[in-house]
């Protein structure tokens, strides 16, 4: 079976079935665009931009979950669908990447050279998607129309399609997941959490005294440096305990706890390489249970001696051995720790 994400898809249901068939059976009347015929090797391509709706109903994809012998493209994700509409409803966004489409026998798609334009009928099958679907769909969901740029081949054949389908999703380069984050200071997209698990990298990657300085990398994944992804990761389960300390001061406590930390470690001859993911988001997992045990013996000067008080005896306790080849799980290793410091010395 082929799912539709057209005009007439059982989801959106945005006109009556009778009045569906009826255009179906008439194949739609004939829609024109202004569009350039562009050439790039083999490949003819028509460039142009058409209203958000008129896509809406007369684009569709086939689901390789639905049809294993004709399909290629992939599962719908409806909540990216609907997060694409409100970006639109909101009317502060853009859109301007294009939609590649491939024209179908039924649109009956022709180029007008002297004019420059583009013909093809208004039908739910005119265009099968290559790459967009999401936006198309985006566009059934929301209740604004804006014009969207195109790119049209015509006369493919389905071998044709599915190679281009391929070629398009895999030679595209996504944005690094660092980049986005350090780029969404620039753009003030980020909430409070990111904001300030934001500045507190800041500061241990630009602070002269911090532990780590040299050893973060704000834009991009780099070998033995922790990247904004991997710090995020770690401080999101902590930042709560923190209340409504300033990220300077969270800073400092945690400065204080990583410097006791490598310094217990290198005491007891542990290689822990804090850089690797894994380590760093396993160290940061047990800090709320030795923050716990330095307030006990303490108070609140959390400090590098204090905190080095309660980690050097842990340390003590842990085989060298447990913890080499431990794979990618931060609950198995953060376990190594917790276990020790839950130990009591038989000395």
């Amino acid at each position: 079976m082929v799912r539709f994400y057209g005009l007439g898809c059982d989801q959106l249901n945005h006109r009556s079935a009778s009045h569906r068939m009826a255009l179906h059976e008439n194949d739609g009347e004939f829609l024109s665009y202004t569009a350039s015929l562009i050439t790039q090797g083999k490949h003819r391509f028509y460039s142009l931009t058409i209203p958000s709706d008129v896509l809406a109903r007369t684009c569709f994809v086939i689901d390789r979950d639905e049809d294993p012998v004709e399909g290629f493209q992939r599962l719908l994700d409806k909540s990216r669908a609907q997060q694409i509409a409100d970006y639109i409803d909101a009317g502060l966004g853009t859109i301007p990447t294009s939609v590649v489409l491939s024209a179908q026998e039924i649109s009956s798609f022709t180029y007008d050279s002297k004019k420059r334009t583009v013909r093809f009928r208004d039908n739910l099958k005119s265009f099968l998607v290559l790459d967009g679907q999401h936006r198309i769909y985006g566009f059934h969901l929301a209740t604004s129309e804006l014009r969207v740029p195109v790119v049209v081949y015509n006369e493919l054949t389905r071998i044709e399609e599915s190679r281009l389908f391929i070629d398009i999703n895999t030679k595209q380069k996504p944005v690094p997941n660092e980049l986005l984050l350090d780029i969404r200071k620039l753009a003030e997209y980020r909430n409070d959490i990111e904001t300030k698990i934001g500045d507190i990298f800041d500061l241990f990657d630009t602070d002269t005294q911090s532990p780590l300085l040299g050893y973060m990398s704000a834009s991009k994944r780099r070998k033995a440096l922790i990247s904004r992804v991997t710090f995020n990761a770690a401080m999101k389960p902590i930042l709560n305990i923190f209340g409504d300390a300033t990220s300077s001061e969270v800073y400092v406590v945690l400065s204080a706890y990583i410097r006791a930390f490598i310094s217990a470690s290198l005491e007891n001859d542990m290689k822990i390489e804090m850089t690797q993911p894994v380590v760093f988001r396993s160290v940061m997992a047990v800090f709320p249970d030795i923050a716990q045990r330095v307030s006990d013996r303490h108070g609140k000067n959390y400090s590098a001696d204090n905190f080095l008080d309660v980690i050097g005896p842990m340390m003590h306790k842990i085989k060298p051995s447990s913890i080499k080849n431990i794979g990618n799980s931060v609950s198995v290793y953060s376990k190594i720790f917790t276990d020790a410091l839950r130990t009591k010395s038989i000395f």
